[in-house]
């Protein structure tokens, strides 16, 4: 399957997610900007800038940004502001990456120092949230910010380490409850009962991001991030599909009728276990190779043409999360009843990332 033809097709064809400023916009203008890294194709380039040109204004506004919900997601897409701003010297852009930083400040914080998912999911942390804002924190400190915050970005990775991951399974539960209210969470330790794949995908993205940011004066701080990192793998890597390389949906539960070899999620892996292996945050000579596997599998298994004839990228989990209040408890059922999606952003733009670490193997 010829995947640059399937991503140019995909860019083509492509309609904003949401008619608002929303992160699944983000994974594919990211996924653009990974390959124009990798390929200095300008059309990658062009496709950003002609999203992002049309949404901020001059003063660096976004109108359609929506304010009120502190939604930690709608950092996602202020990760290309950067790029932007490198590529055009277009002072709104600056004027942009300030503003979603003062999002940020203003963003509500569970007692132990994490943000919030978002109003409607308080005193919550979710694995998602830290590959949608950390990043683009580590991005501002490092140009901007003076490195005065980097050790805050630490301490919400070393929270997740202590409060959701599971030294048994090796693993991260999807979220965690601060106040041990929700009906989903377990009232001794807060967590919500399951492993969902995409979750630890973002989380997996999150770190080796992070890590690529830093310079060498953040020594030590790289070093705590690459211990969580390098323990995260080995946890994931524990159920990898032999034959394949992908991972399922619920992640330890093979065994379930139902589960299935998830293509968003999968594809978060292997972007970050090539690039860990390439960065140097991982042993040379092992994790690339598991990676591209897993990258291979997806083009050979999901990547196929519909019976119209339009080649669809498959098996891509719509949507998934916990509450509020009853809705979505988090159970096994719960996450395999989801619908699966073929070109949803949230899978295309992952595959995309994944797909440039592909092509700068070796490096």
């Amino acid at each position: 399957m010829d995947v640059k033809a399937y991503i140019d097709g995909f860019l083509a064809r492509y309609k904003p997610y949401k008619p608002y400023w929303n992160y699944e916009d983000g994974c594919v203008l990211i996924g653009c900007v990974h390959l124009f890294q990798a390929t200095k194709d300008a059309r990658y380039c062009d496709f950003v800038l002609d999203y992002l040109s049309q949404r901020v204004m001059p003063d660096g506004d976004i109108p359609t940004y929506e304010r009120g919900q502190y939604n930690i997601d709608s950092i996602n897409t202020g990760k290309t502001l950067f790029f932007a701003l490198d590529q055009t010297g277009d002072e709104r852009y600056r004027k942009a990456i300030e503003w979603h930083m003062e999002r940020l400040r203003q963003h509500p914080r569970c007692q132990c120092g994490n943000y919030w998912h978002k109003s409607i999911y308080p005193n919550q942390i979710w694995l998602d949230g830290l590959y949608m804002a950390q990043p683009f924190v580590m991005a501002y400190e490092m140009r901007f910010g003076g490195m005065r915050k980097v050790a805050d970005i630490v301490m919400q990775f070393q929270n997740v380490r202590k409060f959701l991951f599971d030294e048994a399974k090796g693993l991260c539960y999807h979220a965690y409850d601060e106040a041990r209210v929700q009906p989903w969470a377990n009232k001794q330790t807060g967590c919500s009962p399951n492993f969902w794949l995409r979750s630890m995908g973002w989380y997996l993205m999150a770190l080796v991001d992070c890590m690529d940011g830093m310079n060498e004066q953040l020594f030590e701080h790289y070093k705590a991030l690459e211990a969580i990192f390098r323990e995260a793998i080995r946890g994931i890597l524990r159920y990898q599909d032999p034959k394949t390389g992908l991972f399922y949906q619920v992640i330890d539960r093979a065994d379930v009728a139902g589960n299935y070899l998830e293509t968003s999620g999968s594809a978060m892996i292997a972007y970050a276990l090539m690039k860990g292996e390439r960065m140097g945050a991982l042993l040379q000579g092992r994790y690339a190779a598991l990676g591209a596997k897993a990258f291979d599998s997806l083009v050979s298994d999901k990547l196929y043409a519909d019976k119209d004839g339009v080649v669809r990228l498959h098996d891509i989990c719509l949507v998934a999360g916990l509450g509020p209040g009853e809705k979505r408890d988090g159970s096994v059922a719960y996450y395999l009843s989801e619908p699966r999606a073929c070109d949803d952003s949230k899978g295309v733009g992952p595959f995309m990332m994944a797909y440039a670490q592909r092509l700068r193997m070796g490096e």
